[in-house]
């Protein structure tokens, strides 16, 4: 039986087109990564999200007709999808999305209807498309893809509050758009009449589906990883989590997207805090960073190859009416849906923060796989792909290189070199901190001469006092500053209480996780306690 297994697999491996397709891939990701590489290697090219060079490149290859692989709708969902979701829910801080948990829903649930709204009345009234062109156009681009303006973002500096609202808005309504393009795939086939309350229903069953078997899965892990330290095997759980709740969800019937991001919050703020140790914490973070950087370099890279131009030239006129309507929808809903939280809940979104999630509410992969996933039977299909890859790269190229001027131009850079230099300097009061200790040990076993011993203590007792000082500096003249210490303080007080909670639980000493106790009495920020 052994011998008929490895004969089979020997046989497998000698099929021309697995060999052929191994080479494509290879092919794909030698070009992706290189480009991702060169990105950062050459200084002219610094200033370009790799992403978006990536981008480029990709269009590049379509002029000269190479097609790398074929970018189908399966691919992206059930491959790419996932561990994106997963990667950016994982680091999405729950304390941080709660605060903002209105203005973030607002934008993903109402934003995709006037998204949908404001694309079907200017399609259909004005460039002249057919109803279902615009239902499914409409559903593939009011899903938001800032990928590349998030790494701007972290990068630069920029107040965490519009990193959490931008962020926190994608993720929400990947689910949502997703769950609109399936409800309207059957109005535009004429397969179904509309009824609010069948959509509606049918809405929070979706939903409701993706969020249980999200938390159950979450919350199944989170108290499964407590009973053991194995870091190899955790990193391998959340791994198999992300591909296993959206397959399980879709399965359900419910939303595979809604569900890995739930999952991905349970376990990024309460499963590492619970059943991970500080290191196998980072490890896993470092994994995830590495898996969300490898599949958005093949993304971006497969898209632009995508790109088909004879298809863009022919519905330059409807392109242009979107990308117009788009706009202008996104106008509508981010800064008519801001005054609305604000007047609420005091949500406290500036208009210049409004103005940078109305310009940087990009298009990216999960419209054109919505685009791409038409039905082969609807007549208009080529048209619909060709107005979602058209819209999808003005948003990427056009708004996507112009963040960062706009970001100038609202002033709203954080104070990243002056953050840069502090940390920089606590870097070398903790070095120091170390080198003393360690003189101060040689010093008392007498090993090497006293006074060498002495003035090289006085040397580094001096270099600390003056690092010190430009600290405390830095702290009394920054606010930003003081905010990043107490921020660190909180974050190392809070780990430090809930791993000793999780020893306890695996040493059989507790059976249930406590709540922390310092979460409500450390204040966030320095001003709180002032």
């Amino acid at each position: 039986m052994l011998v008929e297994l490895l004969t089979a697999a020997e046989a497998g491996f000698k099929d021309p087109s697995i060999e052929a397709n191994l080479k494509q891939f290879c092919l794909v990701l030698l070009v992706s990564l290189g480009v991702a590489t060169m990105s950062r290697a050459f200084s002219v090219l610094r200033n370009i999200p790799y992403t978006l060079l990536l981008l480029l490149v990709g269009l590049g290859l379509a002029v000269l007709d190479v097609r790398l692989i074929n970018l189908s709708p399966e691919l992206i969902l059930f491959i790419f999808l996932p561990p994106l979701l997963f990667e950016a829910a994982w680091n999405l801080n729950w304390k941080r999305l709660s605060r903002n948990l209105v203005p973030i829903l607002l934008f993903a649930i109402l934003g995709v209807i006037i998204c949908i709204a404001g694309l079907v009345w200017g399609l259909q009234g004005i460039a002249g498309t057919s109803l279902a062109t615009a239902l499914l156009v409409g559903a593939s681009l009011s899903a938001t893809d800032p990928v590349s303006v998030v790494a701007l973002f972290r990068e630069l500096g920029v107040d965490k509050k519009l990193t959490v609202l931008m962020e926190g808005e994608s993720l929400f309504n990947d689910g949502v758009a997703v769950v609109a393009f399936n409800l309207l795939v059957g109005l535009a086939l004429g397969i179904e009449q509309f009824d609010l309350s069948v959509s509606l229903a049918r809405f929070l069953i979706f939903t409701g589906i993706g969020i249980s078997v999200g938390g159950l899965i979450g919350f199944g892990i989170s108290f499964l990883t407590q009973r053991f330290d194995l870091p190899l095997v955790e990193q391998s759980l959340t791994l198999v989590s992300a591909y296993g709740t959206y397959l399980v969800a879709e399965e359900l019937g419910g939303s595979g997207v809604i569900a890995v991001v739930t999952t991905g919050l349970i376990l990024g703020n309460f499963g590492s805090r619970i059943g991970m140790n500080p290191r196998t914490r980072l490890l896993v973070s470092e994994f995830w960073e590495f898996v969300a950087f490898f599949v958005n370099s093949i993304v971006f890279l497969l898209i632009g190859d995508q790109v088909k131009f004879a298809g863009l030239a022919d519905n330059l006129n409807s392109i242009g009416i979107a990308i117009a309507i788009i706009i202008l929808s996104r106008a509508i809903s981010t800064f008519g849906l801001s005054a609305l939280s604000n007047v609420l809940v005091n949500s406290d979104i500036s208009w210049q923060g409004q103005t940078l999630l109305w310009w940087g509410g990009l298009r990216g992969s999960v419209s054109v796989a919505l685009a791409l996933s038409v039905p082969t039977s609807l007549a208009d299909r080529e048209e619909i792909i060709a107005i979602v890859f058209g819209v999808m790269l003005f948003t990427l190229l056009v708004q996507g290189l112009t963040t960062q001027p706009l970001l100038n131009r609202l002033g709203l850079l954080g104070d990243k070199v002056v953050l840069q230099d502090y940390q920089q300097m606590t870097a070398q009061r903790v070095a120091l901190t170390r080198v003393m200790k360690r003189l101060v040990e040689i010093k008392e076993s007498e090993s090497l001469d006293p006074e060498f011993v002495g003035y090289q203590m006085a040397l580094v007792e001096g270099q600390l006092d003056e690092v010190k000082e430009k600290m405390l500096r830095l702290e009394q003249q920054n606010e930003d500053v003081r905010n990043l210490t107490t921020e660190q303080l909180r974050e190392e007080l809070l780990a430090i209480e809930s791993d000793t909670y999780a020893e306890l639980i695996r040493a059989g000493r507790l059976k249930d996780e406590l709540t922390p106790l310092l979460q409500s009495v450390l204040p966030d920020r320095i001003g709180e306690n002032l």
